[in-house]
């Protein structure tokens, strides 16, 4: 598994494209004696451009939300680091004021209860 996502990561590194949609609109063929018909291939290339624009908006779309997850994800591994570690004080703080009611507790029966013993 760990091969896949090491070609894919290279693959993304890797990626290119050749032409635009400017370069695609723009391009001329030589004229031969059999050619095609020259109307068929510029719709054909219309539709090549339309797609190919279409193309480079999605993965400008896609890559800017990449982006917006990424950032995301760190504030949340962020915001999970610090509740961590103020949950851990604070279970600590927890225990220790437990422990000191515990034994404010016993001193007051220590002390009030031998009062109360007297008075009966």
């Amino acid at each position: 598994m760990q091969e896949t996502s090491q070609n894919r990561s290279e693959t993304e590194n890797e990626f290119s494209i050749k032409l635009n949609p400017r370069e695609i609109a723009d391009k001329n063929f030589d004229t031969r004696l059999r050619g095609f018909d020259k109307d068929q291939v510029n719709e054909f290339l219309d539709d090549v451009i339309k797609d190919y624009e279409n193309y480079i908006q999605e993965v400008d779309r896609l890559t800017r939300e990449n982006q917006r997850l990424i950032r995301r994800a760190d504030e949340l591994s962020k915001q999970l680091t610090v509740a961590k570690q103020t949950g851990g004080m604070n279970k600590n703080s927890a225990v220790t004021n437990y422990d000191i009611l515990k034994r404010i507790s016993n001193l007051e029966r220590k002390v009030f209860g031998l009062k109360l013993d007297n008075s009966d």
